[in-house]
């Protein structure tokens, strides 16, 4: 019977797979590998040990959900291709999951007193950029996933009338161009998990929210510059 939805984490440089139950969107099981480059060798080593291991196999899956960005150029195109792959083999729907906001669900679920907060996760995006957002503690976005080039008065307008909460692996370069003003907090050892892209995926699935399995591609947020090797 199809009950399950299994989700897809490639956007940093942890690769992640995580299995929910649409009934209820509870957790059956996680894996995750934290190798630098290791995407394209181990995800679908990764899905088919984690359903190995929950006693469930490929038939049982109602949908597949993916981290759609912004991130890693090269992650999100592998986790798009697997996930695209699983739909058209199984015939289910595919759900796409912004990554910044998967990531900021993540902490506000572990943060007490959210409504106090905003939240911000940060991606690094190379030297002083990243992609980042800014959530209400609903997941509203008050300010929409955007590449941020990092200066002393960014997101000033935020901090001058909130409480902000910065997490994800560009927040550090932020913090030392910040220094610690009383209304930003900063979090450590935050990375986007399949987890949080279930918890969404399954709250999608039931709303029906699906992606046209052809045609999707991931959320780049810009374009991908590549330069050609000078002859020798």
């Amino acid at each position: 019977m199809q009950t399950l939805l299994i989700s897809l984490e490639t956007s940093s440089p942890v690769c992640s797979v995580a299995l929910h139950r649409i009934a209820d969107g509870s957790l059956v099981g996680q894996s995750e590998l934290r190798l630098d480059k290791s995407h394209s060798t181990h995800l679908t080593i990764l899905i088919e040990q984690l359903l190995a291991n929950t006693g469930h196999q490929l038939s049982d899956l109602a949908a597949v959900a993916v981290s759609d960005g912004p991130g890693s150029y090269t992650g999100l195109r592998i986790g798009a291709a697997s996930a695209k792959g699983l739909c058209f083999a199984l015939d289910v729907p595919l759900v796409a999951v912004s990554t910044l906001k998967a990531l900021a669900a993540q902490v506000m679920t572990g943060t007490a007193r959210p409504k106090k907060f905003l939240f911000c996760p940060m991606l690094d995006a190379r030297r002083m950029e990243v992609y980042a957002a800014v959530y209400t503690h609903e997941g509203q976005e008050v300010v929409a996933p955007t590449p941020l080039v990092l200066e002393a008065d960014t997101l000033a307008e935020q901090l001058a009338q909130h409480s902000v909460l910065f997490f994800g692996n560009g927040a550090a370069k932020f913090q030392s161009l910040l220094g610690e003003p009383a209304n930003a907090g900063f979090l450590t050892g935050i990375e986007p998990s399949a987890i949080a892209v279930g918890q969404l995926a399954v709250a999608a699935f039931h709303r029906q929210e699906f992606q046209d399995v052809a045609y999707y591609e991931p959320f780049y947020l810009k374009e991908v510059y590549t330069t050609t090797p000078k002859a020798k």
